[in-house]
């Protein structure tokens, strides 16, 4: 067994304990190799799953990977684990996620100026859901808390990087009024949560 070899298969079994994003970093110190090096194997390895039409997959997120099982057998992963009670965001919380990941990092404020209504309690249940965090503070005025999304928003809609969402020329227009749904397709696509 060469050195490659080995290498994929100790990254593979790490990715099947840790379960969560295993940053690029960590899996280099595991196995003693350079980042760029680590980086190739696990792009690699996640190529030969693809390849091999596996049931699961290697995705990227950010500077990490993770084990995902793959999109074509939701069906049968949704029939296996039913009847698991479901609650998704409501409207508000999708507009305010929208605003959040395609503005960010942006203030409470810049989100209820697009909306037209307060938004304390929407950003604080997709903090609560770990789907928006602080990022630090504004500048501006007071220097209000700017908010941003997280990897775990990345995870749960199936993105690598935020780079993926999809293009909206103008998200205030996007939004519609008295919280009938969002116009966008691809938008409303995307921002539909399971959790």
């Amino acid at each position: 067994m060469n050195n490659k070899k080995i290498y994929k298969s100790a990254l593979e079994s790490m990715l099947y304990i840790w379960g969560d994003p295993l940053g690029i970093k960590s899996a280099a110190d595991a196995l003693d190799l350079e980042y760029e090096e680590t980086k190739d194997l696990f792009l690699e390895l996640g190529k030969e799953y693809e390849e091999e039409g596996r049931g699961l997959r290697i995705r990227q997120i950010n500077r990490s990977f993770q084990m995902v099982t793959a999109r074509e057998n939701s069906q049968f992963i949704k029939r296996l684990c039913t009847p698991v009670k479901t609650t998704r965001l409501s409207q508000a919380a999708l507009e305010v996620l929208a605003i959040i990941a395609y503005k960010q990092p942006v203030t409470k404020g810049e989100i209820e100026a697009i909306r037209g209504v307060r938004a304390d309690r929407v950003v604080e249940g997709l903090m609560k859901r770990n789907l928006v965090a602080e990022k630090g503070r504004s500048d501006g005025i007071g220097r209000p808390i700017l908010y941003g999304t997280t990897e775990e928003f990345l995870k749960q809609f199936g993105f690598s990087s935020i780079s993926e969402l999809p293009e909206i020329e103008d998200l205030e227009g996007v939004l519609a009024e008295d919280g009938e749904e969002i116009g966008d397709e691809g938008l409303t696509q995307q921002l539909k949560l399971k959790i």
